[in-house]
C-alpha cells in the first residue's frame, strides 16, 4: 500500500459522493449522538464565517430541527458562538453565516482580554510568547470557551476537521483540533462546498479565500498561502489523483509531521516512540 493509499483509507475519504447521502450521514450521525447519550441538549460550534464552520453549524441545526420536530418538544438546541478577537476583519461574513445558518441561539464571546491576560500572565513569569504562539493561545481560548457554553447547556462541542486539514495538520492542537464530534469528517474541501451548494448557502460563504486569520503580523494570511499547496491538489490528492511531485512531496510531510495531533495523548503503550 502506497502512503497515498494509507492516509486516503485513514482519513475515510472517497473520490466521489453522492451529495444529498453525504447530508443525510453527517444530520443522523448528530441525532444518534443526541439520543444514545440523554443528557446531551444540544450542539455548541464557534462560527468563523469560513466554509468549514458555515457547513457543520447547518448540519447541526438540521439535526436539532429534526429531533425537535420528532419529539414533538423544543428539547435541543444548536449554540452558534462569535468568538472574535477584538473586531474581526470578515464579520460580516460571520453575521451572513449566522443568518443562513438560523441557530437556536447566537451567542458573542470576545476573547480579546482573555488572550492578552494570558499572554501577560507568560509575560510575567519571563515567557515572550511568539506572534504564532499567540494565535495557539486564540484558538485554544476559543475552544475553552465554547466547552464552558455547552458544560452550562448540556450540550457537547462541535469540530470542523476534515480530511484536507486533517491531512496536513492545520490547526491547533487542544485549540480547534479538540472537540467532542466532527460531523464533516471524511471530507474534502471540494466536497464540503458541494454540500454547502446543495444546501442552498450563499456562494460567498464557500468561494472566499480560506484563511486561519490568528497570526497578527499575516492577518488574513490565505490558507493555501501558508501551506504552500492548494486544496485542489490536496483535493485531488485525497482523491487517489496524481498531483505534482513537489506538492506530493509537501503534503506527505506535513501528514507524517503532525501525525501526533491525530492520536490521543501517546502512553507507554503506543509505539510512536520506537
Amino acid at each position: 500500500m502506497t502512503l497515498q493509499q494509507q492516509i486516503i483509507q485513514e482519513l475515510r475519504v472517497n473520490s466521489t459522493i453522492n451529495v444529498q447521502e453525504e447530508i443525510r450521514k453527517s444530520i443522523d450521525f448528530l441525532k444518534e449522538y443526541a439520543r444514545r447519550y440523554s443528557f446531551v441538549k444540544g450542539f455548541v460550534l464557534g462560527i468563523s464565517g469560513g466554509q468549514d464552520s458555515t457547513l457543520t453549524g447547518k448540519l447541526a441545526q438540521l439535526a436539532v430541527d429534526e429531533l425537535n420536530g420528532e419529539s414533538g418538544e423544543a428539547t435541543y438546541s444548536f449554540y452558534a458562538i462569535r468568538l472574535p478577537y477584538g473586531v474581526q476583519a470578515d464579520e460580516k461574513d460571520c453575521q451572513d453565516a449566522i443568518d443562513y445558518i438560523k441557530p437556536t441561539k447566537a451567542l458573542t464571546v470576545n476573547i480579546k482580554d482573555a488572550v492578552d491576560a494570558s499572554v501577560q500572565a507568560l509575560a510575567d513569569a519571563g515567557i515572550q510568547i511568539s506572534d504564532f504562539v499567540k494565535g495557539n493561545e486564540k484558538a485554544r481560548e476559543r475552544m475553552k470557551a465554547q466547552y464552558a457554553i455547552a458544560a452550562m447547556n448540556n450540550a457537547v462541542v462541535l469540530g470542523t476537521d476534515h480530511a484536507a486539514e486533517a491531512i496536513t495538520g492545520f490547526y491547533t492542537k487542544f485549540g480547534d483540533g479538540g472537540a467532542d464530534l466532527m460531523p464533516i469528517f471524511r471530507l474534502n474541501k471540494r466536497q464540503g462546498r458541494q454540500l454547502l451548494a446543495a444546501l442552498d448557502c450563499p456562494e460567498h460563504l464557500y468561494l472566499k479565500t480560506p484563511t486561519a486569520d490568528l497570526e497578527e503580523n499575516r492577518p488574513s494570511l490565505p490558507d493555501e498561502q501558508a501551506l504552500g499547496v492548494t486544496y485542489d491538489q490536496i483535493d485531488d490528492y485525497l482523491e487517489g489523483k496524481t498531483i505534482p511531485e513537489e506538492a506530493r512531496i509537501t503534503l506527505e510531510g506535513y501528514y507524517l509531521r503532525s501525525q501526533h495531533k491525530r492520536h490521543m495523548p501517546i502512553t507507554i503503550f503506543d509505539d510512536f516512540w520506537k
